[in-house]
């Protein structure tokens, strides 16, 4: 059978996927890629890069592929709605399967009051279920959003959206994952999951709809480094849930960072044994080097 990429390959024949985040750097430097592509090379079936995360302007998720391609890498490009309407959106789509790039990632998109331009124009022309649909319609019916036909060869994409099972209302998670489903969604990847008491009651909805059945589930997950960072996750990034147990566990370990990584460890392990879980996606956060031998102690690290 013949995939469009090796993340969708993994996928389709049943392994446990794994991606990883390259956050590009606020500046034109590409070694800020490669250096963490280096470390990170045989450690996943694919890396995601992000499209101007938190609304702070960095290099193009279109070019960090680029240079992933360039290593031999497999990328994931972000395409976030906030910053192009749909006549950019569809370029870059065009754009980025001519150069080889095999899996896209659409996303809304955080305000731009949350970045380092609060006072830019948002676009927001389209969300991410319609571009997830009109990527598809790209693909499979060969037209534009416009209704206009492509005169040259269709995109050859793996679509993906993201999810948040933590998110409230609580009740609408599955709704929504549904909808970006029926949009085109061929892998989800997760918010950040910590608390999977609440994650493995959204997976039983999940399954209960066979939605599980449907796409492929990569759930998120970010070790906590410090105090800090665990306090500024439980107390002031929307949509993630820290729980008490795994507050408290950081904030009155000798080593947080080791307490950390521990943490990260046994969700990993325990999402492995979960019904309906496809795979995991990290999310390091300036934490990169912990990646590889996080992943060899799950049992998930890949050759190179």
């Amino acid at each position: 059978m013949s995939y469009r990429s090796n993340l969708e390959k993994s996928l389709s024949e049943g392994r446990f996927a794994v991606t990883a985040e390259i956050g590009p750097p606020k500046g034109a430097d590409p070694l800020k890629i490669r250096d963490k592509a280096i470390l990170l090379g045989g450690c996943a079936d694919a890396f995601n890069i992000t499209d101007n995360q938190t609304a702070v302007v960095r290099m193009s998720s279109l070019a960090g592929s680029v240079i992933l391609l360039q290593m031999e890498m497999e990328p994931i490009m972000q395409m976030t709605c906030r910053d192009r309407n749909r006549i950019g959106l569809q370029s870059d789509v065009l754009g980025a399967a001519a150069l080889g790039i095999r899996n896209i990632l659409c996303i809304t998109g955080d305000h731009q009051s949350f970045g380092n331009h609060p006072a830019a124009k948002g676009v927001f022309d389209v969300d991410s279920l319609q571009l997830l649909q009109i990527i598809k319609n790209m693909r499979d019916a060969g037209i534009f959003q416009s209704g206009d036909s492509l005169l040259a060869e269709r995109p050859c994409v793996f679509l993906g959206a993201a999810a948040n099972p933590n998110a409230d209302p609580f009740e609408i998670q599955v709704d929504r994952l549904r909808k970006k489903i029926d949009a085109g969604a061929e892998f989800i990847q997760t918010q950040s999951v910590y608390n999977l008491e609440k994650f493995s009651a959204w997976m039983d909805d999940v399954r209960s709809q066979g939605l599980d059945k449907k796409v492929h589930i990569l759930v998120g997950i970010t070790p906590l480094k410090s105090v800090k960072m665990a306090e500024r996750m439980k107390f002031h990034v929307p949509g993630t849930d820290v729980p008490d147990l795994v507050y408290e566990r950081i904030k009155n370990a000798s080593d947080p960072a080791k307490e950390g990584y521990q943490i990260a460890l046994q969700t990993i392990q325990e999402l492995k044994e979960l019904k309906g879980i496809h795979g995991i996606h990290i999310t390091a956060l300036f934490w990169e080097e912990i990646i590889p031998s996080l992943l060899r102690e799950s049992g998930l690290h890949r050759q190179r």
